[in-house]
């Protein structure tokens, strides 16, 4: 893989390569080593790059850019981050008890006006 096939993969999967990094498992400074020709990603980094594209921008996770609009309920259901929360709220009664009241300062958006 060349240096230029790793910034189209950035720029497919649209990810910094902080966030290219994470998703390998890596630092950012290994990923920019490779888009500037001084390291060569191995087989087995070039395997998970691979695979990342095949799962295309959905398998990268995204940290909120600066500036950013607030994520639509779609994409927040599609986060990984999300659903590894909702299997620690259903397997851990004392953290649903204790997420129950802090959600009690907050309004339930299917009861907000204009919901369907």
């Amino acid at each position: 893989m060349t240096p230029d096939d790793i910034k189209a993969l950035r720029k497919e999967l649209d990810c910094t390569a902080k966030e290219l990094a994470a998703a390998l498992g890596l630092e950012q400074e290994t990923v920019l080593a490779w888009e500037r020709g001084d390291l060569f990603p191995t087989k087995r980094f070039v395997t998970k790059m691979e695979e990342l594209r095949s799962k295309g921008k959905g398998a990268i996770v995204r940290k909120p850019r600066r500036g950013a609009v607030a994520a639509t309920p779609m994409a927040v259901l599609a986060d990984p981050e999300t659903w590894k929360l909702v299997r620690k709220l259903v397997a851990h009664a004392e953290l649903r008890r204790e997420v129950g009241k802090l959600a009690e300062a907050y309004p339930d958006p299917a009861e907000e006006s204009g919901s369907t």
